[in-house]
């Protein structure tokens, strides 16, 4: 096994994509230049926003690319230059770096003036670039660690939420108080960054061994670098550093995250000595401990609900004809279409309650960061509940979409320091559905189509943050607002948005609720099934 392309290595560079790629979540810090520069109202940026938010979770596109140079089972073949994820990382670098050049050179004067169609269209496919980069280390991690679904997914996602706060460091750094050179960035660093790793992203064998540890380590190294994010965003929130300690801190957020290699080197070593690497390709035989189940119990079926078969690998068509399709599809349009909502309006929030400049953009920073716990969270949790309690997954996708109620209730309640409170639970909340939501695709509707399906059930984010960003949000704004400036100031600015919200947030939560007890028999078979399958 070469010691630089092997499993572990590429979750370091898969690690290292993901933290690049999320500039949809620092629209807040070049939004209100975009605002003024192109002339925009606030439901006009907010469309922008949501063709923005359409183009990060449209991925159906980047699904059926994976389907189709990464070919599954049987036609599975060993991956080589010609062939395999990479393709897919080449052309989410594209499209990153023309969708963000082309905003760069309309806000800087280098091109007129674009219509807004035009607009939201290359900030549709600046974002949409995202989806393939993130269809390929989401899949191409569960594929290499099907055992741990839970977990490396959670890992994927969450650096794909820290991102967010990560980028946002590096413009405090070195573009402060320029957020036109901070998008000439954004179209730069994420297609460099794809372009030196994405060989490294390959398909390999499962073997019969425990990837735990090593997957316990990366985990850690994950808690290490959010901690010292939220240090050191806390610290900005108090103290204005100097220039020198801004790079400094920057630089030690860089050491940490090539820690990852490291581990990578050392993982790989460690392997060697217990078993020597096979071909560059998939077979389905993890391994997993599970706890012993009354002999009565382990009676494994061929349907769920006489709905669902066990075995099947379902494609698209065959997955929207069930109801878990929609039901999923329901809870994301309502319950993450309101978590987007929130982040695409955090600046005008903060303005509106009075907070200044730099609180805002440490509250997009760690919205991030609380969304990143979501997700990185959310993995580790949902394998827990699944693997040792026998839980249905679902059931924590409940009660997530429960507190995201509590949270848009005290958002719009404006009491003092609910801006703080507030996104806390939205963000956690929002982070833990986008790390379930692949998962859950995965075990009801099978691997071999995931990137396909769960891509599709994605694209309802967009489409509710669409009809609550523009249709409540911006509208019930634009209408509370100054007519001469467009600007509101108080709490009624967005007070009975948020009250709508938390009610869409609720109807998710019914949804998920019923998912739950549909599925609580599927999940059952689905551990008991593998218990069978490990023990004999």
């Amino acid at each position: 096994m070469n010691w630089l392309t092997n499993r572990w290595t590429g979750v370091a560079a898969a690690i290292w994509i993901q933290w690049s790629c999320g500039s949809s979540y620092t629209f807040s810090i070049y939004s209100p230049l975009l605002k003024s520069t192109q002339n925009y109202s606030q439901s006009t940026l907010d469309t922008v926003s949501v063709f923005k938010d359409i183009g990060a979770n449209f991925g159906v596109l980047s699904g059926l690319l994976y389907s189709a140079v990464t070919p599954y089972g049987d036609r599975q073949s060993k991956s080589s230059s010609f062939g395999g994820p990479w393709i897919v990382v080449a052309v989410g670098a594209v499209q990153c770096f023309v969708g963000f050049l082309f905003i760069w050179a309309s806000v800087v004067g280098l091109i007129h003036q674009p219509p807004v169609s035009v607009m939201c269209f290359f900030a549709w496919l600046a974002a949409n670039g995202q989806t393939f980069l993130n269809t390929t280390n989401v899949v191409t991690g569960l594929r290499n660690f099907p055992q741990y679904s839970g977990t490396i997914i959670g890992i994927m996602k969450g650096f794909l939420g820290l991102s967010g706060a990560i980028l946002i460091q590096l413009y405090h750094t070195f573009f402060d108080g320029d957020p036109a050179t901070f998008l000439l960035m954004l179209a730069c660093l994420p297609a460099i960054i794809s372009v030196l790793f994405m060989f490294l992203l390959r398909i390999y064998q499962v073997q019969d061994y425990d990837y735990k540890k090593h997957l316990d380590d990366f985990s850690m190294v994950t808690v290490i670098i959010v901690v010292y994010l939220m240090f050191i965003i806390i610290l900005q929130n108090f103290v204005s550093l100097p220039y020198w300690s801004r790079v400094f801190t920057f630089v030690v957020l860089m050491v940490l995250l090539a820690s990852p290699f490291g581990i990578a080197v050392k993982a790989h070593w460690e392997d060697s000595r217990i078993f020597s690497q096979g071909p560059s390709i998939e077979t389905a035989a993890p391994t997993m401990e599970y706890q012993e189940l009354p002999r009565e119990e382990v009676q494994v079926h061929n349907t769920v609900d006489d709905a669902l078969p066990l075995e099947q690998e379902k494609n698209l068509l065959q997955a929207m004809c069930t109801v878990e399709f929609w039901m999923l599809f329901v809870t994301m349009i309502s319950g993450l279409g309101s978590g987007l909502a929130t982040i695409n309006n955090m600046s005008q929030i903060g303005q509106s309650l009075g907070y200044s400049t730099i609180e805002i953009s440490n509250m997009v920073s760690l919205w991030s960061m609380w969304n990143f716990l979501g997700r990185f969270g959310g993995g580790h949790v949902s394998d827990y509940i699944m693997h040792k309690r026998g839980w249905p997954r679902p059931l924590l996708m409940t009660v997530t979409l429960g507190i995201m109620i509590l949270g848009h209730l005290i958002i719009a309640s404006g009491f003092p320091g609910n801006f703080y409170l507030g996104p806390v639970l939205v963000g956690i909340c929002y982070g833990t559905n986008w790390s379930l939501m692949p998962t859950i695709t995965s075990e009801i509707f099978g691997v071999q189509h995931m990137g396909t399906i769960f891509n599709t059930i994605a694209a309802s984010s967009p489409l509710g943050s669409y009809i609550l960003s523009v249709r409540v949000v911006g509208y019930i704004y634009d209408k509370e607002a100054n007519k001469e400036d467009n600007s509101c100031f108080g709490i009624h600015c967005f007070m009975l948005s948020f009250l709508i919200l938390a009610g869409v947030a609720f109807v998710a939560f019914l949804v998920g609720l019923a998912l739950y007890f549909r599925t609580q028999k599927f999940y059952k078979q689905v551990v008991l099934r593998k218990l069978n399958y490990y023990v004999r």
